[in-house]
């Protein structure tokens, strides 16, 4: 098992980099968040690494946090998420957005996912949740509620990503009976200031 690589980048893609370790240059699969986290070309990096092998396909998975990697490795657990959908989600959302969605049951936030379908999010959802009890540093992540989740989906329609929409949702003061209205009006305000 290969639990981590360190070298030089060679070349990035949208999700993958190509990694010089020793006399080595080795592919590997990142979220494409990680990739513009890892610096320009020549840069040294670690990333901590799944090597996934089934009979047709050899594939090596890197990521900037153990969390991340820990993360990854429980996705590809559930029954039809292979490595490919849990990329995309961690592509798209962080591991403490996708931790509060699936403690929260909020299989609307992690639907909005491309590769991610209702049916597939409460499957996440329903294998995951006991597995996901504390946040990463032991503490307890609130979760962004399924009303906020209107409120996700008013942002992206407004042209803003997911992972943008929550950031600014969870940066908010949340006050009891806050309208729609009110924490789109906010959440905009912080993503102009921005």
């Amino acid at each position: 098992m290969i639990a981590a690589v360190e070298g030089n980048i060679v070349s990035k893609g949208t999700n993958f980099i190509v990694l010089k370790v020793g006399p080595l240059n080795l592919m590997i699969n990142v979220p494409g968040s990680t990739v513009s986290k890892l610096g320009h070309v020549g840069s040294a990096v670690l990333l901590h690494t799944h090597l996934y092998v089934r009979e047709d396909n050899i594939s090596l998975y890197g990521f900037s946090s153990p969390q991340e990697l820990t993360l990854f490795k429980q996705l590809i657990t559930v029954s039809g998420i292979g490595p490919k959908v849990a990329l995309s989600l961690l592509t798209t959302l962080n591991a403490e957005q996708i931790t509060s969605a699936i403690r929260g049951s909020n299989a609307e936030l992690l639907s909005q996912v491309p590769g991610i379908g209702k049916k597939t999010a409460g499957r996440i959802i329903l294998e995951l949740k006991g597995k996901l009890e504390k946040g990463w540093d032991g503490e307890i992540i609130s979760a962004i509620g399924q009303a906020d989740s209107d409120a996700v989906a008013a942002l992206t329609s407004l042209g803003y990503s997911i992972r943008e929409a929550t950031q600014a949702l969870s940066s908010i003061p949340h006050k009891d009976g806050m309208l729609l209205e009110e924490k789109v009006r906010l959440a905009l305000q912080q993503l102009a200031s921005k």
